[in-house]
C-alpha cells in the first residue's frame, strides 16, 4: 500500500447504520462474564492494540508473603520495584496498594512510602493485600463520536484521557463516558488486571464484572469479549486518535481477529527530536520491558527468540523537515501492536518523540537541539514553543478495518488536535522542507 502523506488522508465518508444508544447486544457484551476456573484464568497481552490471551499469569496474590535480603550489584532501587521484581507477574499497582497499607518492613520499621529506596543488603518483610474493588461509574464526558451504529463506536480520543479504569485513575476514562452514553451501568472492575499507577499507559490489563443493583459473582478470569466495554486495543494516555469500540460480542470477537491477523490498517503521526536517517525505512526490532525503568519499554535487537522480548515492526516515512532538521513530522504504520512500540523504535533510531520525557524527547533536549540548528534570532520563539509540551507529540491518525456485520471495508482518518496543529505551525513558520 502507498504511504499516504498527512494531506492526503480524509475522513471516511461511509453511510452510517442505524444508531441506537440502548443497544441491547451493548449492553449484554458488558453484563455478562464467563469465569474460568483458577487453574484455567485467562490474561491479556502486553499490547497497545489487540487484547488478546496468553497462558501463565497468577491472578490473585492475596496473602502471599516474602521475607528476603536485598542482593543489588551497585546503586540503590525503589521499593516497589524491588518488589514487583521477586513476585512474577504481580502489577506493581497490587505492590503499592500493600506499601500504602502498612504490610510491608524494611529492616523492622513499617515502610508506606512506595517511592523508599533500598539498598544491598537491607531486608524485606512483605504481604501483598486482597483485592480491592474498583467501581466505573457513568459519567456525562463529552465524546468525539466519528462513527456510530448498532456494532461499532469510532472515537477520536482526547489527549490526556486513559481509555479505562485503573488504581488512582477510576473516573474521567473513556469507559466512564461510554457507559454513559450507552445509557449503562456502574461496572466493577478488578484492579489485579488494570494498569499500574505507576505510568499513565501501563499494559496489564484483564477483565471486570459489572454491578447493575446486585452482586454479580465473577470467578478470576474473564472471557475476552468481557474486557472493558467493547474495548479491543487502546492508545496511550498521551495519545489521541481514533480507536475502534464493539457493541457486542460478536463484533468484538470479529476486530480482536483482525487486530491478531493484523490486517487492521493504522497509521500514526508524530513530531520527532531530529530526522530519522533514511527518511524512511523499516524497523524489525523486539520490543521488552526495561529492566532499568520498568514503566518503559525498550528496543532490543534479537531478543525475540530468548524470549526476552517481543517481535515488533514499525514502518516509517518523514513526511516534512522542520526547523532546520531539529524536528520532522513523521508518518508510522504498524505492523505488529506492541506496548509503546511507536515511542521505543523511534527511540531505538535516534529520534524520540518530541515531548515524550520517558524516552528521551525531553524539553531540554528538544531544546537544545533546535537552537542548535536554528539562528539565535529564533531561540526565543522555540523557547516558548517548546515550553507548551505537556505529551508526547503522537496522533492516531487514521484507522481502518472490516465491519463485522456487514463485511465493508471502512477507513477514518482524524486531523491532529490543536495542541499539536499549533507546534507544527511553529516549527514549519521557523523552517520547512517537504520530503519526497
Amino acid at each position: 500500500m502507498k504511504m499516504l502523506s498527512l494531506h492526503s488522508l480524509y475522513l471516511n465518508s461511509a453511510k452510517p447504520l442505524s444508531i441506537n444508544p440502548r443497544n441491547s447486544s451493548l449492553r449484554k457484551i458488558i453484563s455478562t462474564a464467563y469465569a474460568y476456573s483458577n487453574s484455567s484464568a485467562a490474561a491479556y497481552s502486553e499490547s497497545d492494540d489487540f487484547q488478546g490471551p496468553f497462558p501463565g499469569r497468577t491472578n490473585n496474590y492475596s496473602g502471599v508473603k516474602i521475607e528476603e535480603r536485598v542482593e543489588l550489584d551497585s546503586g540503590k532501587l525503589r521499593l516497589d520495584s524491588w518488589i514487583s521484581s521477586r513476585i512474577n507477574g504481580i502489577s506493581r499497582a497490587r505492590v503499592q496498594s500493600s506499601i500504602r497499607t502498612g504490610l510491608v518492613s524494611v529492616n523492622g520499621h513499617v515502610i508506606n512510602k512506595v517511592s523508599h529506596v533500598v539498598r544491598d543488603g537491607d531486608v524485606v518483610n512483605c504481604t501483598i493485600a486482597e483485592l480491592q474493588p474498583l467501581r466505573a461509574e457513568a459519567e456525562d464526558i463529552p465524546l468525539d463520536i466519528v462513527y456510530e451504529d448498532d456494532h461499532v463506536l469510532v472515537v477520536n480520543k482526547p489527549a490526556h484521557m486513559v481509555v479505562h479504569p485503573a488504581p488512582g485513575n477510576a473516573s474521567g476514562t473513556l469507559v466512564n463516558g461510554i457507559l454513559r452514553h450507552c445509557r449503562l451501568s456502574t461496572v466493577c472492575l478488578n484492579p489485579e488486571a488494570l494498569p499500574e499507577i505507576v505510568d499513565d499507559s501501563e499494559d496489564e490489563v484483564g477483565a471486570f464484572s459489572v454491578d447493575q443493583g446486585q452482586n454479580v459473582g465473577i470467578g478470576s478470569g474473564l472471557y475476552e469479549s468481557s474486557v472493558r466495554p467493547g474495548i479491543v486495543h487502546r492508545l496511550d494516555k498521551g495519545t489521541s486518535g481514533l480507536l475502534v469500540v464493539a457493541k457486542d460480542e460478536h463484533s468484538h470477537s470479529y476486530l480482536a481477529e483482525q487486530f491478531k491477523e493484523r490486517t487492521i490498517k493504522r497509521v500514526y503521526v508524530s513530531l520527532t527530536c531530529g530526522v530519522p536517517s533514511p527518511a524512511s525505512g523499516r524497523i524489525d526490532v523486539p520490543i521488552g520491558r526495561d529492566a532499568n525503568n520498568r514503566i518503559r519499554m525498550i528496543a532490543i535487537p534479537g531478543s525475540a527468540t530468548r524470549g526476552k522480548a517481543r517481535h515488533a515492526v514499525s514502518r516509517y516515512k518523514v513526511i516534512e523537515i522542520l526547523a532546520g532538521g531539529g524536528c520532522a513530522l513523521v508518518e508510522w504504520r504498524l505492523e505488529t501492536g506492541r506496548t509503546h512500540q511507536i515511542r521505543a523504535h523511534a527511540k531505538y533510531i535516534g529520534v524520540p518523540l518530541l515531548g515524550d520525557d520517558v524516552y528521551g524527547g525531553t524539553k531540554s533536549m528538544a531544546l537544545s537541539l533546535l537552537q542548535s540548528k536554528n539562528p539565535p534570532s529564533s531561540h526565543t520563539q522555540l523557547l516558548q514553543l517548546i515550553a507548551r509540551l505537556d505529551r508526547p507529540c503522537l496522533h492516531a491518525f487514521s484507522l481502518g478495518f472490516r465491519h463485522p456485520s456487514t463485511g465493508e471495508d471502512l477507513r477514518f482518518s482524524q486531523m491532529p488536535p490543536a495542541d499539536f496543529a499549533e507546534i507544527l505551525d511553529r516549527l514549519r513558520y521557523i523552517g520547512t522542507e517537504k520530503v519526497t
